[in-house]
C-alpha cells in the first residue's frame, strides 16, 4: 500500500502530495520524534522509577498483586521499570504500530516478555474482561501522555475512559497528580507575536503610519498555545505582573473529567501595567504526598535553577489574552483559566466568575484571518520596525516616480511601504482568498483600497490585462512564503521571477537581486539530544531504538537538513560563516543545477553537532537581509540568530553520542546542490580528520 505525504515545492510554492512508500510517514515520524530526547531525560526517568517503586510496594503492602496498565508506552521503558519494581504483570499500550513493535523487541530484549504485553491500539479501544484486551482491570495506572500543555495530546479524554473501563477504583496512579502554573506578564516582545503594530515609514511627506485594522485589534487570536523555551527569553523582555499563581490540578488516581472547566485565581498586581501575556508551565507528581517532583518551571520560578533538566519535548507555554488590560498594583483581579479536552486559554476579570456569572469558556477564534495566516514568528517579523527600516531604505534607491512596482509575498506590507515612498503604481499578488480578504482590510483601513490593486491569483498566472496593460519596473519581495519551510523554499521568488520575465520591463528592477545560502559549523548546548543514541537507559537496553532512529534518519527527506528557530537553542560557532551557493534573481532560474563543494575549517575547538544553513537576501549592493546569523560571532563563538526565522539544521551523526571519541577533525567538507528542476538543494556535510 501506498501513502500520500505533503512536501514544499518551491518552483510552485505550494504544498503537493507525493504518493511514497508505505512507510515512509512511520520513518519521518520516528526521524524526527522526541523518543531520543524523552530517554535523554534522567529528571523524568528518575522520577518515574521512583514513583512507580513507590505505587507499586503499595500496593504489595496491601497484598494484593501489582497489576499496571501503562498507556502511551513508547519504548516499553515505564513497563520495564514496573516490573523490575515487583509489579506481577504489565498491560502496555500503545497505539503507534512501529513503535509498538519496537516495544516488543525491546520488552523481549530486556528478558521481560514473560510478564508484559504490548497492545497496539488507542487506549479508548481496549477492553478489559474475560474476552477482553486485558483479563481485569488494573490497580495501578501509568502514563505520559502529556505535552507541553499537559492536555494537548488527549490526556483528559484518555484517563477518563481509563478510569471508567480499565481501572479499578482508586487505584494507584504514576503520575498522581498534575499542577499547571500561570504568572500574568507585561511583555511587548511577546505581544508582537499576537498583534499587529502601528508601522512607521518615512517619507519624503514625513512620516506615515500604516494601522492595523479594527479587526485585528479586537480579534480574541487563535487559541493555540505558543510553546518555547522560555528559559532562553531575557527577563529583560518583560515585566511580571503577579506572582505565580496555582491554576488548577488534576488528580489522575480519581475518574477524570475531559468536560470543558474554568478556575479562578484571584491575585493582586505586583506592579501597574499592561496585562499582556499568560507564561504557564506545569509540575507532575509521581506519588500522593507530592515528594517526587518534576517540573516544568523555568528558572526564575525553579527551586533549583543551577539543576534545571533541559528537554525538548516539554516547554513552557504562551498565551495571549484576548485583549491587553490596564492592572493597578495591589487592585484585586482574578485571573481564569480556560479548558476543554485538548485546550487551555486564559482570561482576566475583575472578579470571579462564580461572583458575577459570567464563565467564558469557548474558545477563542480568530476572526481577522490574521492569527490563521501568520504564524507567531510571522507576526514578529512584520512588527520588527528596525526590519521594515532596511527595506525601506533599500527601496528609496530604487524607487521613482513613475516606478510599477509588483510585489509577491505572501500577506506583506511591502507593498504599502512602496506606495508611500513614491511608486506610481502597485500591484501586490495574494494567491489565497484568506490572504486577499486580510489585506483588503489593512489596505482599507490605510485608506489605499483604491492606490493598490490586489490580484487574486497565483503569480504564474499573472496576464497583461492583470496589471493594466503596464510593464513592471519593480519586482518586488522579502521574500516570504507560507508553505516555506526550510530557508530555501523562500526562493519560489526566483521561480515567480521567472514566470513574470514576459512582465518586465526594459532594465526592471528586482529586489532582492541575489540570494545566498550560508552555513556555518556550530556546538550546541543542548539541541544535540535531540538525535543522540541512548544506548542504556536507566539499566534497561533501548539499543533497539537507537538502530530504528538511525534506520529512519537513511530514509531521503530524513537526510536532509531539518528547521529549528536557534534563538531558542544556544550555540557555539566552530568555523567561520560561509557561503555556500549564490542565487541571482537579476535572472531568470538556470537550466543546469548549481553545485559548490570545498570544506569549513575548524577554528575554536568543540564537538561539531551540526551544520547551520541560513538564506541572506541581497536587497541592494549595499543591502542585506539574514534569515541567520544577524551579528558577527563573539571570541568566544556564541551565535546570536534572526528570532523570526526557523534555521537549518544538518546534524553530523559521529559526533551525536558523547561516549564516542572524535581525534581530531580539523574540518567540515561539503557539497550542495540547487536542482532547478525541483527547487531541491541537497547537501551533505562529512567531518575531515586530521589523517584525512
Amino acid at each position: 500500500m501506498k501513502v500520500f505525504c505533503g512536501r514544499a515545492n518551491p518552483t510552485t510554492g505550494s504544498v503537493e502530495w507525493l504518493e511514497e512508500d508505505e512507510h515512509y510517514d512511520y520513518h519521518q515520524e520516528i526521524a524526527r520524534s522526541s523518543y531520543a530526547d524523552m530517554l535523554h531525560d534522567k529528571d523524568r526517568n528518575v522520577k518515574y522509577y521512583q514513583g512507580i517503586r513507590a505505587a507499586v510496594s503499595r500496593v504489595k503492602n496491601r497484598g494484593q498483586k501489582a497489576v499496571v496498565l501503562d498507556i502511551g508506552t513508547g519504548t516499553g521503558l515505564l513497563s520495564m521499570m514496573a516490573v523490575t519494581a515487583g509489579a506481577d504483570f504489565c498491560y502496555a499500550i500503545e497505539v503507534f504500530k512501529p513503535m509498538a513493535d519496537a516495544a516488543v523487541k525491546i520488552v523481549k530484549k530486556n528478558g521481560f516478555s514473560d510478564k508484559i504485553k504490548v497492545i497496539n491500539k488507542h487506549s479508548t479501544e481496549v477492553t478489559a474482561g474475560p474476552d477482553g484486551d486485558i483479563p481485569c482491570r488494573a490497580n495501578i495506572l501509568v502514563t505520559e501522555l502529556f505535552d507541553t500543555e499537559l492536555i494537548g495530546e488527549g490526556a483528559l479524554p484518555s484517563y477518563e475512559h481509563a478510569h471508567r473501563h480499565l481501572v479499578q477504583e482508586n487505584c494507584e496512579a504514576v503520575p498522581h497528580r498534575a499542577t499547571v502554573y500561570a504568572q500574568l506578564v507585561e511583555s511587548k516582545r511577546m505581544w508582537s507575536w499576537n498583534k499587529l503594530f502601528p508601522v512607521r515609514v518615512q517619507t519624503s511627506l514625513g512620516e506615515q503610519i500604516i494601522i492595523p485594522p479594527s479587526e485585528l485589534e479586537r480579534c480574541p487570536g487563535a487559541p493555540s498555545v505558543y510553546d518555547i523555551q522560555l528559559n532562553q527569553v531575557s527577563l529583560t523582555d518583560f515585566t511580571v505582573l503577579s506572582e505565580v499563581l496555582p491554576m488548577f490540578s488534576v488528580d489522575f488516581s480519581k475518574q477524570v473529567s475531559s468536560s470543558a472547566a474554568c478556575y479562578s485565581r484571584q491575585f493582586e498586581p505586583l506592579a501597574s501595567g499592561q496585562a499582556q501575556v499568560v507564561l504557564s508551565w506545569w509540575d507532575i507528581e509521581m506519588d500522593p504526598e507530592g515528594k517526587i517532583k518534576c517540573t516544568m518551571a523555568p528558572f526564575w520560578a525553579h527551586s533549583d535553577p543551577k539543576g534545571l533538566q533541559w528537554r525538548d519535548h516539554w516547554m513552557q507555554c504562551v498565551y495571549f489574552l484576548p485583549q491587553e488590560e490596564p492592572v493597578v498594583r495591589g487592585t484585586a483581579h482574578c485571573l481564569v483559566a480556560h479548558h476543554d479536552d485538548y485546550c487551555v486559554w486564559y482570561s482576566l476579570q475583575k472578579t470571579s466568575p462564580e461572583e458575577n456569572g459570567r464563565v467564558h469558556q469557548m474558545r477563542p477564534v480568530c476572526d481577522c484571518q490574521a492569527h490563521l495566516l501568520w504564524n507567531r514568528p510571522r507576526f514578529g517579523e512584520i512588527n520588527d520596525q528596525d526590519r521594515t527600516d532596511r527595506y525601506a531604505q533599500a527601496l528609496r534607491t530604487v524607487l521613482t516616480p513613475d516606478t510599477v512596482c509588483l510585489c509577491v509575498s505572501d500577506g506583506s506590507l511591502l507593498s504599502v511601504l512602496a506606495y508611500h515612498l513614491g511608486a506610481q503604481q502597485v500591484f501586490t499578488v495574494e494567491s489565497s482568498a484568506a490572504s486577499h480578504k486580510l489585506m483588503k482590510k489593512i489596505f482599507k483601513a490605510n485608506h489605499l483600497e483604491d492606490r493598490i490593486n490586489i490580484i487574486e491569483k497565483r503569480p504564474e498566472l499573472l496576464t497583461a490585462a492583470d496589471l493594466e496593460g503596464k510593464k513592471v519596473s519593480l519586482l518586488l519581495g522579502e521574500p516570504f512564503f507560507t508553505t516555506s519551510l526550510l530557508p530555501w523554499h523562500n526562493l519560489y521568488f526566483w521561480y515567480v521571477r521567472t514566470a513574470v520575465d514576459q512582465h518586465l520591463g526594459p532594465g526592471a528592477v528586482v529586489m532582492p537581486q541575489a540570494a545566498s545560502l550560508h552555513a556555518v559549523v556550530v556546538e550546541f548546548r543542548d539541541l544535540w539530544r535531540i538525535r543522540s543514541p541512548c544506548g542504556d537507559c536507566e539499566g534497561f537496553d533501548v539499543h533497539i531504538m537507537d538502530d530504528m532512529i538511525k534506520c529512519a534518519l537513511d530514509f531521503r527527506e530524513s537526510k536532509e537538513a531539518e528547521p529549528h528557530p536557534l534563538w531558542e537553542y544556544p550555540c557555539r560557532s566552530l568555523s567561520e560563516p560561509q557561503r555556500l551557493l549564490t542565487f541571482d534573481f537579476r535572472q531568470p532560474v538556470p537550466q543546469k543545477p548549481l553545485h559548490a563543494e570545498g570544506s569549513m575549517e575548524l577554528r575554536r575547538p568543540g564537538r561539531s553537532h551540526g551544520t547551520v544553513l541560513w538564506m541572506e537576501y541581497h536587497l541592494t549592493p549595499d543591502s542585506t537581509v539574514s534569515t541567520g546569523l544577524v551579528e558577527p560571532t563573539e571570541d568566544k563563538g556564541d551565535c546570536c540568530w534572526n528570532p523570526h526565522c526557523k534555521q537549518a539544521v544538518y546534524f553530523l551523526s559521529p559526533t551525536l553520542d558523547p561516549r564516542v571519541p572524535l581525534g581530531s577533525p580539523q574540518a567540515v567538507s561539503y557539497a550542495v546542490e540547487f536542482h532547478p528542476n525541483t527547487g531541491d538543494i541537497t547537501m551533505e556535510f562529512k567531518l575531515t580528520d586530521a589523517t584525512d
